[in-house]
C-alpha cells in the first residue's frame, strides 16, 4: 500500500505554545516555518483532530476569561 498523503494547516493567531506542543505530540504533526508563517504538517485525519483540539482549547480559554476561573 502507498504512503498516506500529507497536508498543511495554517496555525490560527492566538494559539499558545502549550497548545501547539500538545497537538504536535498528540497528533504526530510536524511544525514547519514558511515565508507565510508557521504551519502544521501531517495526515488529513491528524490535522482535523488537531483542529478540533485547538478549537476546544480556545473555547475553554474563553470560558475561563469570562468566568475568571483557571485550572
Amino acid at each position: 500500500m502507498g504512503e498516506e498523503m500529507l497536508y498543511e494547516m495554517r496555525i490560527p493567531a492566538g494559539i499558545t505554545e502549550r497548545i501547539m506542543a500538545e497537538v504536535i505530540i498528540k497528533f504526530d504533526l510536524e511544525l514547519k516555518n514558511t515565508d507565510d508563517g508557521p504551519i502544521l504538517y501531517g495526515t488529513k485525519e491528524n490535522l482535523e483532530n488537531a483542529q478540533d483540539h485547538i478549537v476546544k482549547a480556545l473555547n475553554q480559554r474563553l470560558k475561563e476569561l469570562e468566568t475568571g476561573e483557571r485550572d
